[in-house]
């Protein structure tokens, strides 16, 4: 697996990195012995970098990632989020809290349910609009004195707030969404990141299995799986799914004509793009893991990455639903 390093001051880590979320039951039911597994083969291919948070079935996703890593911690490149309050029977509150209390606190939580004495990379998960980011970035700052945490990352920060944060310490990286039909980061947010010497982490660059083929419109979907409904991702939705599974036979295209798969086409185009961008996509099973790994090796024709380039000028569908307050976080309270 090849290697890229986040931004000028962060982690060396693999050109793909494996989401876990999908391991706590958000895309219908998931078996902690296959998430274990999966995990466990991430790091025989060589994936170092897994992402997980607290709030991915409410703890859920850290002890299960925590027993998968255990003995092979060294291997591992391990990212964790905050900020997304929720009570400890399982209930959300809807609130984000960036306060210095809160930091700590959700730290040593997180620390205990991985089982590990640090985090590689530590990520607010959503900026808190009633804390000033400086606080925020401030009180991580202190864990990084304390060994607690290796680096700091943001996640769906605007560029204001990249500014403020990095003013008070090195930031590793920011994480949001980025795929073939999601480029609401390219311009100002990616060139932030690059003035400032950060790495990109592409969440969703699959477009939650549409971009991979294992989401079709005569998919029958769990009834756990939140793609079943317009509700939570509009663009995978019922509502919009048949119009953006036409643009995904592009993919499918190029991917036939490449001896690649839809996957490896869509996640080549994001390696592409800039040198410190590194996907992150989320599953819960081997066989797709595995066919994820081999996309750092496809290297795409000019004429390719022309026709993929135009694909999200036809995208149908909001990212989000409901309120837009971006829930990609939300996972039944499961239990390890």
């Amino acid at each position: 697996m090849d290697t890229r390093q986040l931004g000028a001051t962060g982690p060396v880590v693999s050109s793909i990195g494996l989401g876990c979320m999908p391991m706590s039951g958000i895309y219908g039911r998931a078996a902690d012995e296959e998430g274990i597994d999966t995990i466990r083969r991430a790091l025989d291919l060589g994936v170092t970098l897994l992402d997980t948070a607290d709030v991915y079935g409410v703890g859920h996703n850290e002890r299960l990632v925590g027993a998968a890593i255990r003995g092979r911690r060294d291997e591992v490149v391990l990212a964790t989020k905050f900020g997304n309050v929720f009570e400890p029977g399982g209930a959300r509150t809807g609130k984000i809290d960036g306060s210095p209390d809160y930091v700590r606190k959700a730290c040593e939580a997180s620390l205990q349910r991985l089982g590990v004495d640090h985090v590689d990379l530590y990520q607010q998960h959503r900026v808190d609009p009633d804390t000033p980011i400086e606080e925020t970035v401030g009180a991580l700052a202190e864990l990084v004195e304390e060994g607690k945490v290796r680096h700091i990352g943001l996640s769906e920060a605007r560029p204001p707030d990249i500014r403020r944060a990095a003013a008070v310490h090195p930031i590793a990286s920011l994480q949001s969404e980025y795929s073939l039909l999601e480029r609401g980061v390219e311009g100002e947010v990616l060139d932030t990141c690059d003035e400032f010497g950060i790495g990109f982490l592409a969440f969703s660059p699959l477009v939650r299995g549409l971009l991979g083929g294992s989401l079709t419109p005569d998919r029958e979907l769990d009834e756990s799986d939140v793609r079943a409904t317009d509700g939570m991702f509009p663009r995978v939705g019922p509502g919009n799914l048949s119009a953006n599974a036409e643009l995904a036979a592009t993919v499918r295209e190029i991917a036939a004509r490449s001896g690649a798969s839809m996957a490896q086409v869509a996640l080549a185009w994001l390696l592409s793009r800039r040198p410190w961008i590194v996907p992150i996509p989320g599953t819960k099973r081997t066989a797709y893991l595995e066919d994820n790994a081999g996309a750092a090796g496809l290297a795409l024709t000019a004429e390719d990455e022309a026709r993929l380039d135009g694909l999200s000028a036809a995208v149908s569908g909001p990212r989000y639903g409901g309120s837009g307050n971006n829930p990609d976080w939300i996972s039944p309270p499961l239990r390890i």
